[in-house]
């Protein structure tokens, strides 16, 4: 049987290529798993209540782009955070999680036609989240790859993208808080963003589900840059989720927003695709958008952690830690080599961090860095990055 050519050049998921390194070697200590972001903070007690006050809504289908309740819940913290006013019945669609709605936005609105007379172009940072490649290969989309280096502040450089290649793009993804490095899209950044995808007449689809997780000065969004230069509002998607900012991975609730248009857009293939959120967990994230108190405990855990961390490698050349996010991104010769090195002497998983990236012009900008997530508490995360450390670095 044979398999659509769109799909030949993308490489096996991160993880399954993570067990194929390590599995067939015996762990070197208790194994220790910091190579996923999956939040282990405690999340509030009452949303098991809420669940369990509204268990009979689990016998009726779930209203599909969520239920108004939890669509004004979504746009007043979108005002609020964001000082954004959106209309919930028009500009706002809750999502079975962030990845559902970065690859079926993709599909409603990057049609398979051609721009400027050739295949469209759909721009991904690089290293990246996996769903953005799969989602422009879904649609037969050119995959441009953007890198994201230190020299470029850990943010992908839109701006060194050649001007015939721009005016072919159709969608550009954006993640920041970014996946996997931790790296901010301050105000400047966004607003030279949103003006070239103006001249060059693309979407932004901006990834802010990391926007909660920050150490000082709360991200700002893309939307609210739109806003404020008086840009027209189908140029901007925004996507959230309760996974981080609320430590519910499971809870499988997020949101897109944006203009009316776009969202309609999305709205017509949800009808006969999407995966609505099941009614109890929709009234449950109707809370979690309307609560700040927990996300503020939530956020000064990461903040213990990242200030933990710069005392672990305290002294250690070209070893940072980010502003915002879940990960430390760390400089190794070689990152395949670095993973296999701690599992076999230490039994910690991290991710290599060419696994999130795509080689171009001969380079991989993944290919030196690990990733390591700080999602355990602290006291075991302390442990583990001095193990890490020890094994993988020298200091002084």
């Amino acid at each position: 049987m044979a398999f659509p050519e769109r799909f030949s050049n993308l490489p096996e998921y991160v993880f399954p290529r993570l067990r194929a390194l390590l599995d067939p070697h015996p762990p070197g200590g208790d194994v220790v798993h910091m190579s996923i972001g999956e939040p282990k903070h405690p999340f509030p007690g009452w949303v098991s209540d809420v669940i369990a006050e509204n268990a009979a809504e689990f016998g009726r289908y779930p209203p599909n782009d969520g239920s108004p309740e939890l669509r004004a819940a979504i746009s007043d913290w979108i005002s609020k955070r964001f000082n954004v006013s959106l209309d919930a019945d028009t500009q706002v669609v809750s999502l079975n999680g962030t990845r559902e709605g970065l690859f079926n936005a993709c599909i409603a609105l990057c049609p398979e036609k051609t721009k400027q007379g050739k295949r469209p172009v759909v721009l991904v940072p690089n290293p990246f989240y996996q769903v953005y490649a799969i989602a422009a290969a879904t649609v037969g989309a050119e995959i441009v790859y953007v890198p994201a280096t230190e020299s470029s502040g850990f943010l992908p450089d839109f701006h060194s993208v050649p001007a015939d290649v721009l005016d072919r793009a159709e969608i550009a993804y954006l993640c920041s808080p970014s996946n996997p490095q931790g790296a901010v899209a301050d105000r400047e950044y966004l607003a030279g963003f949103i003006k070239l995808a103006e001249k060059h007449d693309f979407r932004i689809f901006s990834d802010e589900c990391y926007s909660e997780i920050y150490r000082d000065t709360p991200p700002p969004s893309a939307l609210q840059i739109a806003v404020d230069l008086g840009a027209d509002l189908e140029r901007i998607l925004i996507f959230h989720s309760l996974s981080k900012r609320s430590s519910l991975p499971g809870l499988r609730s997020g949101f897109v927003a944006g203009g009316a248009g776009n969202i309609g857009e999305i709205k017509k293939l949800r009808a006969y695709s999407g995966a609505p959120i099941p009614l109890p967990l929709q009234r449950a994230s109707e809370k979690l958008w309307a609560d700040e108190t927990h996300v503020v405990i939530n956020r000064a855990l990461y903040v213990e952690k990242f200030d933990m961390a710069d005392q672990v490698f305290a002294g250690q050349q070209g070893v940072s830690t980010p502003q915002a996010g879940l990960f430390l991104w760390l400089p190794v010769d070689d990152s395949e080599a670095a993973t296999l090195k701690l599992w076999k002497e230490t039994g910690i998983r991290v991710l290599p961090g060419e696994y999130l990236g795509r080689e171009t012009n001969g380079q991989n900008p993944g290919s030196n860095y690990i990733r390591v997530a700080m999602v355990a508490p602290k006291d075991d995360v302390q442990r583990d990055l001095i193990k890490l450390r020890d094994c993988l670095y020298s200091l002084g």
